[in-house]
């Protein structure tokens, strides 16, 4: 059995880590508040942007802006990674790392070359480990970044587009949909595809849908919109995946201290258990003691 001294310092162990723990979790949860206004006043603002480029981009031609020119050989797919630097965030890194996997192994068994940009330690630390090339790794960012970062690797994409370089790019980053999910989500960046009209009758599709009126023409637009539009998802993806990492921290450090606790209380009835028997063989050797006296 245990010696009363491992044990109880086993148990100033365990405090101490959830002291740690407790604090993370506070850290954690600070951050977040500001993480999360800053995803609930962009959103909006991306999710339409991203609209109104689909709408436009089905009003014209694919060759009326490079960014929207679908190449005949799509021979190099890059994902764009987007992941935290830091741990202990649960299965949270994990998941992304395990969807971009899949979609690397779907582009490499459809013949293409995959190449990865990462946004994010965790991202290059798993492409550098991959049989995978790593175009750039952007690590130590997430804690504080702005839209420059965006704007960098943004213009990364665009150059290597329009120089055929890159012929389908996709952006993989965790959607902050609540404290309890975080998702991973898959956005196909560039070519921009117009969205599909779905069957049924043309009258209500057309009647449900927004209708943009456009000015200055489609095209100047998009030669000025096109390449903000790539920014502002990469952007977005950084949001949301920061919101989404201090989220799961909170819940990650929070299931580490309820389980300190559980060990501590563990290890104290264990504690007293062992005290008990110590005392107990005390009190019987001074009991054999005294009988063998009085014999």
């Amino acid at each position: 059995m245990a010696a009363l001294k491992d044990i109880r310092q086993k148990i100033v162990g365990v405090r101490k880590t959830k002291q740690i723990t407790k604090a993370m979790y506070m850290v954690a949860s600070a951050k977040l508040r500001g993480a999360q206004s800053r995803i609930e006043r962009f959103r909006p603002y991306a999710a339409k942007f991203h609209d109104m480029l689909s709408d436009l981009a089905g009003k014209v031609e694919g060759g009326a802006h490079p960014l929207l020119t679908v190449h005949d050989e799509a021979k190099v797919c890059v994902i764009v990674l987007v992941t935290s630097d830091r741990g202990l965030c649960g299965s949270f890194n994990a998941n992304l790392l395990n969807a971009a996997n899949r979609l690397a192994q779907e582009k490499t068994r459809a013949g293409m070359t995959v190449k990865f940009i990462c946004v994010g330690k965790k991202g290059r630390d798993f492409v550098r480990k991959s049989p995978y090339e790593l175009l750039h790794g952007y690590a130590d960012k997430m804690g504080h970044f702005d839209f420059s970062l965006a704007h960098e690797v943004g213009m990364e994409i665009i150059n290597g587009y329009q120089n055929l370089a890159m012929d389908d790019v996709r952006l993989i980053y965790g959607e902050f949909a609540s404290m309890a999910k975080q998702v991973p989500v898959t956005l196909s960046l560039l070519p921009l595809q117009a969205p599909e009209a779905p069957a049924g009758n043309e009258a209500a599709v057309s009647g449900a849908k927004s209708e943009y009126v456009y000015e200055p023409q489609e095209e100047a637009l998009l030669a000025e919109l096109l390449p903000r539009y790539v920014k502002v998802q990469i952007y977005r993806g950084m949001l949301d995946t920061s919101c989404s990492e201090h989220a799961a921290r909170m819940a990650a450090m929070d299931n580490a201290t309820r389980n300190c606790d559980d060990m501590i209380r563990s290890l104290t009835r264990l504690f007293n258990k062992v005290r008990q028997a110590s005392i107990t063989s005390d009190l019987m050797d001074i009991v054999g003691g005294a009988e063998a006296l009085k014999g």
